[in-house]
Formats: structure tokens, C-alpha cells, sequence
């Protein structure tokens, strides 16, 4: 009897030692089915680990694992099935064609199609991850972002109901890490994925939900926008010319403004006014700076939430943590 768990991917405790090392320590990842979820670290924090326990490449030397309610350990074979894993390097036969690869890794899977059937699902594919214009050139005129797509073209060949993505765009241009995330995002529909990456952009550009690793160590998980909200006041930035100190002076005064940050760019004053009412802030904060007539507001806008502030007071309270 097949179990039943709506979680995809749920770790307890997982942990991997390597020759006395620490690699991965006391892991509890909650993956949802039909999500896209990143597993954010830098290089070296034990995202790969991680991902080698799950595809039973490795074993742990502590807790335990299940994807689709199955044991990672003593069901892999049942697991791999519903998998598909594209690699950070994946390497192919460079003399054959988009077409011949998708052929080759189809020939795994489906043993008794007919060939029609077969050869439908590989050009399904090819347009899945945008390669049908150049299905039939040799791999090795591929650039780097054509190879990655093709990886994952190879890892979606089977229908799978879980995609295992390790570093899937780390080494491309932009261009390339453009094309991948959007066949990442074309594929929600179609199955969960789970991936792994130390670039920040990516993450916050299609993860519905992210976890943090550092140094083996699971520091944050939580849905995207849950995350960039966390432990944050809205911060409104303006750009001024004029007389500010009376405009300052206003807001100062006020209770839901809890700290105003001045410094001179360029031919004007710029403002950080955090505040701790959003709603009030939209509605009064710029006819407030403007009441007195001393100054000239040129720019003003909510300040964008950036992963990359979230992430590096994470991992460095963390590592303050640590060495407490």
C-alpha cells in the first residue's frame, strides 16, 4: 500500500558526518506538494549533503527522511521512481542531439510505449524547456544556459511527481540564469520542485517558500513573503532638495514614525523614515513632508525587501550565536 503524507519532503533531525566532520546537523525540512521550494546556503553549507541523503546517494549518521511518506533509507528505490534530478555538472554524449539525449534517458522509463508515444513526449518536452528550434544540433554547440535547460528536459522526461534541481543555474550568464528560472516557473503546474542555489535573486524571483542553511545548520524556513516580512518595519525613502530640518522635525514628532535617516547623495538629502503604520505612512507621510512648503520631495516610494539583507542578518546571527 502506497503512504499517504501530504508533506513531499520531511526530514527529522537528518545529520551527516564526514570523517568527524559536521556536514549536515539535526535537518527538519517541511517540503509542500505543487511548490517550488528553495534551499538557500553558500557554497559549502551543505546543500548538496542534503540532497544526496534524499536521493539515497549517501546515508545519514543521524534522523531520518521521507519524500512522498516513503523512508529515504529503506524505500529509495520506490522514491527514485517519482524523481527527477538534474545535477550542478551534468554531463551528456556531446556528438548527440537534443532529440537523441531526451531518447536515450526516455528508453529508462518507458519500456512498452509505442514509439509514437514516446517520440510525442521527448517533443513535448523539448517545448516544455524551449529547445525545440535546436532539438536536433549536437550538445556540444550548446551554451551553458541550453545544457542546463536540457537537464532539466532529461530530469522532467518521466513525468516525475518531484524535481530534485542541484545549483541549476550557479554557473550561467544572465541570460541563461533568465531562461532556466522561467522554465522552472512553466513547470509549477506540472510537478513540485526542490532546489538548491546560493544566489539570492533567484530565490526571490520564483520560491514560493525558502530555507536557509549555514554550515550544516537549518537557520530559517518559511514562505517567501513570511520571510521578507519577518522582524520588519516598513521603511518609506524619499529624495529632498530644500530646507529639511523643519520638515524632519514634523515627522520626528509623531508616534508611528520610529526613526528618520538622513544622508546627502549627490545634489540632494536622502531619507530613510521607518515607520511603524503602513497604512498610515501611504496616506499621510508625504503631505506631511510637504505641509511647510520648505522643501522639494523628487523621489518617494515604499523601500523594496531585499533576500539579501534578510539572508545576511540570518547568517550572521547565527554565527554571533555561535560564538556566544
Amino acid at each position: 500500500m502506497e503512504p499517504s503524507n501530504s508533506l513531499v519532503i520531511e526530514t527529522n533531525d537528518l545529520s551527516k558526518t564526514y570523517k568527524g566532520v559536521q556536514a549536515l546537523n539535526g535537518l527538519n525540512l517541511a517540503v509542500q506538494q505543487h511548490s517550488i521550494f528553495g534551499f538557500l546556503g553558500p557554497n559549502g553549507a551543505g546543500k548538496t549533503t542534503t540532497i544526496k541523503l534524499l536521493l539515497g546517494l549517501s546515508r545519514p549518521t543521524g534522523g531520518s527522511g521521507k519524500i512522498f511518506g516513503y523512508d529515504i533509507q529503506r524505500d529509495s528505490i520506490s522514491i527514485r521512481k517519482r524523481i527527477g534530478y538534474l545535477a550542478q555538472d551534468p554531463r551528456y554524449y556531446e556528438h548527440m542531439s537534443a532529440r537523441e539525449t531526451l531518447r536515450f534517458t526516455a528508453h529508462f522509463f518507458y519500456y512498452t510505449e509505442p514509439k509514437a508515444a514516446i517520440e510525442n513526449r521527448i517533443q513535448e518536452t523539448l517545448q516544455l524547456v524551449g529547445l525545440e528550434d535546436k532539438a536536433d544540433r549536437p550538445v556540444k554547440g550548446f551554451s551553458g544556459g541550453e545544457r542546463q535547460r536540457l537537464g532539466i528536459a532529461q530530469a522532467q522526461i518521466n513525468y516525475p511527481d518531484l524535481l530534485i534541481l542541484d545549483e541549476p543555474a550557479a554557473s550561467l550568464d544572465p541570460q541563461g540564469r533568465h531562461d532556466v528560472l522561467e522554465v522552472m516557473e512553466r513547470l509549477r503546474k506540472h510537478t513540485t520542485i526542490f532546489y538548491s542555489t546560493h544566489i539570492l535573486s533567484d530565490v526571490q524571483r520564483v520560491s514560493d517558500t525558502v530555507a536557509i542553511l549555514d554550515h550544516g545548520k537549518l537557520i530559517s524556513q518559511a514562505p517567501i513573503e513570511e520571510l521578507l516580512n519577518s522582524n520588519n518595519q516598513p521603511v518609506f525613502t524619499l529624495a529632498l532638495k530644500g530646507e529639511t530640518e523643519k520638515a524632519r522635525q514634523r515627522l520626528s514628532s509623531l508616534p508611528w514614525v520610529a526613526a528618520i535617516q538622513a544622508k546627502p547623495v549627490n545634489n540632494h538629502i536622502s531619507w530613510q523614515v521607518t515607520v511603524t503604520d503602513e497604512t498610515i505612512a501611504v496616506a499621510q507621510l508625504l503631505p506631511l513632508v510637504l505641509s511647510g512648503g520648505e522643501v522639494t520631495v523628487l523621489e518617494f516610494g515604499r523601500q523594496k525587501i531585499d533576500l539579501e539583507d534578510i539572508f545576511l542578518t540570518l547568517t550572521e546571527g547565527a554565527q554571533n550565536g555561535k560564538h556566544n
